[in-house]
């Protein structure tokens, strides 16, 4: 089996729609795909409409969190997406993104660079706006080559001189509400240097402890030594460890199964979650 669970469509910042994004998926091979997009889960009922014959949906999200001052992000599989809870939280962490999208765009033609809400929310259109449309923006009117270079401490990397900070869990309290939703909680990409997002292995262990269920530890922005050293650590701390593309589409030059996740640590994320169900086409 070839299992990929992390994805992002344009109900977030992708650039395949949720119903292209599952078909793509079965052209690609795989037979398990996840959609977890940013703080939502707008895309869910298109991309389970849309669902080839053969290939499984794992419904998803991912959270925006803030520990100690690091940004950090946290996958949540399988979950009650009515839960009140942690519907009411997904929503404010959804609604801070448009002031914020709109602060840094400000931000930015202050610093010279041409770019304007409403292209933003073009780019964006139906999606819940990101700092990738924004980088978009920047590459449509030329101030950098490549999404990628918008991301650097010149511009909108986190704490880059166009950044705006959000509203943002905190990763306990994301636990806390996956786990009352029935979900299942996985920390992605945890050791991220470049990204800004590289916690302390003791913060994860306490992460374990408060009931995480598992690492992204394949993943392209680990070193094949990061990799090594997170499946390690999953196995110190008893937690699955798992690999995935983190395909946002043509806004990111990673494809659908670039990494995986093995067959038994899906099993046993499918055996966790009592929110819901994976589904199969």
């Amino acid at each position: 089996m070839r299992i990929d669970l992390h994805t992002h469509s344009t109900a977030s910042d992708g650039t395949d729609t949720p119903a292209e994004l599952v078909r793509n998926a079965s052209a690609a091979g795989l037979d398990v795909v996840a959609l977890t997009d940013h703080d939502t889960v707008g895309g869910h009922a298109e991309a389970l409409a849309a669902l080839p014959t053969g290939l499984t949906l794992v419904t998803g999200a991912e959270l925006s969190c803030r520990l100690d001052g690091v940004s950090l992000h946290m996958l949540a599989y399988l979950f009650d997406p009515d839960e009140p809870a942690f519907a009411r939280e997904r929503e404010l962490v959804r609604d801070d993104r448009v002031p914020r999208a709109r602060a840094m765009v400000a931000a930015l033609r202050e610093l010279g660079a041409p770019v304007t809400w409403e292209q933003v929310r073009r780019i964006a259109g139906d999606g819940s706006v990101g700092r990738p449309h924004i980088a978009t923006a920047m590459v449509e009117e030329g101030v950098v080559e490549t999404v990628s270079d918008a991301f650097t401490e010149e511009w909108i990397a986190n704490d880059g001189r166009a950044y705006v900070g959000k509203h943002e869990l905190d990763p306990f309290e994301a636990l806390r509400l996956i786990k009352g939703a029935g979900g299942v909680a996985v920390f992605a990409h945890p050791l991220a240097a470049k990204r800004g997002q590289c916690v302390p292995e003791s913060a994860i262990a306490e992460l374990a402890r408060a009931g995480l269920d598992g690492i992204e530890a394949d993943h392209a922005d680990h070193t094949p030594e990061t990799r090594t050293r997170l499946h390690a650590l999953a196995d110190e701390l008893g937690l699955l460890a798992t690999g995935s593309s983190d395909y946002h589409g043509t806004r990111k030059p990673i494809a659908l199964g670039d990494f995986t996740t093995a067959p038994d640590v899906y099993a046993e994320i499918a055996a966790r979650g009592s929110g819901a169900a994976p589904v199969t086409g």
